[in-house]
């Protein structure tokens, strides 16, 4: 063929592959049992019901359809996609422990093309290989000698923002950003505990840090929100080679990746030959529980060079490495919009704000134990309504790899007007985990289950005991093979961040409580409205607290 015609000639067939791929989807999805469950009715044949989720808060959709239509509904994806979503516990359980559920291809080379091929990423004997080696990096008596880091970074917080209020006109108060600052707080926290590395992002002076700025610039390119982008994410999911076009946002960000896999060499480099070295001083033999070199990478590292490790359990460096992303993006970013929103939320609930305050003055120190911060029980139920309310990651997703029945613990009734006690899905139909809306349904949590209301704890609802979450009777952290292994680092970090700032002061909202709303792009951020900008922030006012 003359190369004049090559082009068109691939185009043409890649147009034609689309459409057989599409046509294939909507065949597939027509043909689902899952055609039977009740649903909305679908307002585009090509977007499904994605621009009205994009649109609409995270969950928000979700919640009303199963109100208006019953405890099983069906909605409609990109290509006509069947999606079931459903807050019935034991169907719930079902997903997140059945390994016929995994995370869909497309969000996975997403995932992947931020994070790399990590746990976050991988599904089947690879995660169960991968999480078997990384468990004991975060067992208790790790993060118990983590601790003092979390409590370090927040005292430098504080200090820094006694020195704002010091600068400012009246000596008495400030204005801050929570979402910047707890952002680099969290990032100096994870560089620290996760790889022993410095960032020193909370130090204006410190110079700009080549991996900060990867990461940077590799997460933003993952969480830009528009309608566009997300459509853009949903294509690059289905079709991976869109992701390799000459774009500047593509040359950007395999610019950052390429940066953060060679400094991730490095730092794999180091811990390897520090893991080499005692065990040569130990005489050929190194355990995986030791708690020398506390950091997370250190802990994996020794823990893959066990010598009581089989040869086959081992993970590839590849696979070490891609955890390095991982940790960054798992345990800065979710923690840091966990601790943002608990601000808000005492913000606008100052008795809530006073009697935490007075409940962490009785401690008498700055620098608290982790076995200090889990002693105190006010703090547990702030954090725990604070992931309750506002639970950072708001929902996901997993597709069936085989035809299946989910066993539901009640009955419902089908388009059809059938009962039934299970819903039949097709392979391919994918199942929305409702996360946030599990953990504010009112079934379980009464009347006021949207409302932010640490109480509540003190007396937990029979109902409560039922749902499949790993940590605080939530699904914030999920359940299953796929709960969050990060959980104890998040809630004891998020407990010293908290026991520090709230102790020092006292807080407020710095614009009108309506101008404060939510966007959802793997995790929700607060967006603030006040001067028709729409950033990701969260002015605070704080004033030190007098005794």
């Amino acid at each position: 063929m003359p190369p004049t015609l090559l082009l068109p000639a691939a185009a043409a067939a890649a147009a034609v592959s689309l459409a057989v791929y599409i046509l294939g989807r909507f065949v597939r999805s027509y043909f689902s049992p899952a055609r039977d469950i009740p649903g909305p009715p679908n307002p585009s044949l090509l977007w499904g019901h994605l621009r009205e989720i994009v649109k609409a808060e995270n969950s928000v959709l979700h919640e009303q359809w199963l109100e208006e239509y019953g405890p099983v509904v069906r909605y409609t994806g990109m290509f006509n996609d069947n999606r079931i979503v459903t807050m019935d516990p034991r169907a719930l359980h079902h997903v997140l422990n059945d390994p016929a559920y995994e995370k869909p291809s497309q969000a996975q080379r997403n995932l992947a093309a931020i994070v790399g091929e990590g746990l976050l990423v991988v599904e089947g004997e690879e995660h169960r290989k991968q999480r078997r080696v990384m468990n004991p990096a975060f067992g208790p008596t790790q993060i118990r000698e983590m601790t003092d880091i979390f409590v370090e970074k927040s005292l430098q917080l504080r200090d820094i923002w006694m020195s704002e209020i010091s600068k400012s006109s009246d000596s008495e108060q400030a204005k801050v950003d929570a979402v910047s600052w707890l952002s680099k707080l969290t990032l100096d926290v994870i560089g620290l505990a996760g790889f022993n590395y410095r960032f020193d992002a909370l130090n204006p002076a410190g110079a700009p840090n080549e991996l900060n700025q990867a990461f940077s610039v590799i997460f933003q390119a993952g969480t830009e929100f528009s309608f566009f982008n997300v459509v853009q994410g949903f294509l690059q999911g289905y079709f991976p080679v869109l992701q390799h076009l000459p774009t500047a946002r593509n040359r950007r960000t395999a610019h950052a990746k390429a940066a953060m896999t060679r400094i991730g060499r490095q730092l794999l480099a180091e811990k390897k030959a520090a893991v080499l070295a005692e065990i040569r001083g130990e005489k050929g033999k190194v355990g995986r529980d030791s708690v020398q070199g506390r950091d997370l990478l250190s802990l994996l590292v020794r823990a893959n060079m066990a010598t009581d490790l089989p040869e086959s359990q081992r993970m590839r460096d590849e696979d070490v490495l891609a955890q390095v992303p991982t940790f960054l993006v798992a345990g800065h970013e979710t923690t840091s919009t966990s601790t943002t929103w608990c601000l808000y939320a005492l913000a606008l609930a100052p008795a809530v704000q006073a009697r935490l305050r007075a409940e962490l003055l009785g401690v008498p120190t700055d620098a608290p134990s982790m076995d200090d911060l889990m002693a105190l029980p006010y703090l547990d139920a702030v954090c725990r309504e604070t992931l309750r309310v506002h639970a950072p990651v708001p929902s996901t997703v997993r597709v069936a790899t085989r035809e299946d029945v989910i066993p539901t613990a009640g009955r419902w009734v089908d388009r059809r007007g059938v009962e039934r006690e299970g819903i039949r899905v097709a392979k391919g139909d994918v199942v929305f985990v409702p996360i946030l809306a599990l953990n504010r349904a009112r079934s379980i949590w009464g009347d006021d289950a949207h409302e932010f209301r640490p109480e509540r704890w003190e007396r937990l609802p029979e109902q409560a005991g039922k749902v499949p979450g790993v940590w605080g009777n939530l699904l914030t952290f999920l359940g299953g093979a796929h709960a969050c292994i990060g959980y104890r680092f998040s809630v004891v970090e998020m407990k010293a961040i908290l026991f520090t700032l709230v102790r020092a002061f006292e807080f407020e909202l710095a614009v009108p409580k309506e101008k404060i709303v939510k966007r959802s792009v793997i995790v929700t951020r607060p967006v603030d409205t006040s001067d028709g900008e729409g950033k990701n922030r969260l002015p605070l006012i704080v004033r030190p607290y007098r005794r």
